[in-house]
């Protein structure tokens, strides 16, 4: 796959390390390293629960819709999507990558207020599977997509996020790092992907703060491009190395501004290869925008506390940072896809029926009175407090009072799922067997798990479903 180096690069252009050398650097030392085991454990957690989010979405729209749009690029190639369906590895990629934030499941990287698991998993699997590579092959693969992203979401902080949906924007590079890294590209071509990859960079917040399919769309576009650009690296295709770091590059262009420094690189690369990300993602716990669940976990918490029935409850009153309230405040949800990011309906929602899975978007539930009731009595704030703590730390600060008077107050520090409140393995097991389930049966679900908890020694990945 490595061809010789193009003829059209000069000296200078090179001389210099950029920040793309620098992580091309680290995943080529990274292929001689034994993986240790409670890196491939996380990383095979992170697939389980991929594998959690990517069914449910596998049998609705876009993905449904992209397997009509695509139809010349599918029962072709040696990819394949969810439910074996072959397809190109561009194809696989895009649609698998978008079905996998469909349900609104799929992992977070807290500190870069990033979707990880759909587009870097997606590029992997698709690659993985075209090019015959080995199980283990895979997960070194999505732990590198994982590294590089995940460091450049932290980098760009909530600066980018202001308008970028770093699904989107950062996952092109996750797609990319394990596209490149599967397709065994040297260092000088595996930055070359990541350079190409950083001008496919695309994804906006607007574009799913009303009822849309654009949000889910982001995540697989991230899977396709950077399987493009690994592809494209691979025959010799070059890029522009300081695209990051550069001037008028990513980390001017798309969060700080032509005035400032920009992201600091240093400190994003300091412990690269040593500290691994991927052992600190939160598993969703609830069905929806992530931005909610701290208010929906407090909520809940202070409902038991109480000891109350949602027919008691006269008024919520929910204190979050700026993200709750302008992702996830849609105040008045008319679909499953704009109920999905309304703190006032999950809120009403979980406080009258328990939890937040996928039924909470079911027309049943969508149009139940009594929660409707109850969602026009939720008040959304923000608490200064609490949002300077984001992204690092995901509060909320929740008070309710009764019809007869009685008020009670719960500062939620954290969300279930966060890496200091982890799903257990059996918890994960839980989700993964609730959502597949419905989909595939519970035989073929069950049989699937078995196979991912032991996929290191998977000699080749054949259709996983």
């Amino acid at each position: 796959m490595n061809r010789p180096a193009p003829e059209n690069v000069s000296p200078g252009a090179t001389a210099r390390v950029h920040v793309v050398d620098r992580f091309a650097g680290f995943a080529e030392s990274f292929r001689t390293r034994r993986l240790a085991p409670p890196l491939l454990h996380h990383a095979k957690r992170a697939v389980i629960d991929w594998f959690a989010a990517l069914f449910p979405g596998a049998v609705e729209a876009p993905a449904t819709l992209l397997e009509r749009a695509l139809a010349e690029e599918l029962d072709r190639g040696q990819s394949h999507l969810a439910l074996g369906r072959r397809a190109t590895a561009r194809a696989a990629a895009l649609i698998n990558g978008s079905a996998a934030h469909t349900a609104e499941v799929d992992d977070i990287f807290r500190d870069g207020i990033y979707h990880p698991g759909a587009p870097t998993i997606a590029a992997a699997l698709a690659l993985a599977q075209s090019r015959r590579a080995s199980g283990e092959a895979f997960l070194r693969a999505v732990i590198v997509g994982y590294e590089i992203s995940t460091r450049i979401a932290a980098a760009m902080g909530r600066k980018h996020y202001a308008y970028w949906h770093n699904t989107g924007t950062i996952g092109c590079f996750g797609g990319a790092g394990a596209a490149a890294e599967l397709l065994g590209l040297d260092a000088k071509r595996f930055a070359h992907a990541l350079a190409t990859v950083a001008t496919f960079s695309a994804g906006l917040q607007q574009a799913f703060r009303m009822d849309s399919m654009s949000k889910p769309l982001h995540a697989g576009r991230a899977a396709e491009a950077g399987v493009t650009a690994a592809l494209a690296a691979g025959e010799g295709v070059i890029g522009s190395l300081d695209v990051l770091e550069g001037e008028a590059g990513f980390g001017r262009a798309m969060g700080y501004g032509a005035s400032g420094a920009g992201p600091d690189w240093d400190r994003a690369l300091a412990t690269l290869g040593e500290d691994f990300n991927i052992g600190r993602m939160t598993v969703k716990n609830h069905a929806c925008c992530g931005h909610a669940f701290a208010a929906i976990d407090g909520a809940l918490a202070l409902k038991a506390k109480m000891d109350l029935e949602a027919g008691e409850i006269a008024r919520v009153r929910i204190g979050g940072y700026r993200a709750t309230l302008e992702v996830a405040g849609i105040a008045d949800p008319a679909t499953p896809a704009e109920a999905r990011f309304s703190t006032a309906y999950l809120v009403a929602t979980a406080l009258a029926h328990g939890s937040v899975r996928l039924d909470a978007f079911g027309p049943a539930r969508l149009g139940d009175a009594a929660t409707r009731s109850l969602m026009r009595r939720v008040e959304l704030t923000l608490d200064p407090g609490i949002d300077a703590g984001f992204p690092a730390q995901r509060a909320a600060r929740v008070s309710i009072e009764t019809h007869d008077g009685r008020r009670g107050e719960h500062l939620q520090p954290t969300r279930k799922g966060d890496p200091d409140a982890p799903l257990s393995d059996e918890e994960l097991e839980r989700k993964y067997l609730e959502l597949a389930t419905p989909v595939i049966g519970e035989e073929r679900a069950r049989a699937l798990l078995a196979r991912l908890w032991r996929l290191e020694q998977e000699q080749r990945l054949e259709p996983l479903a």
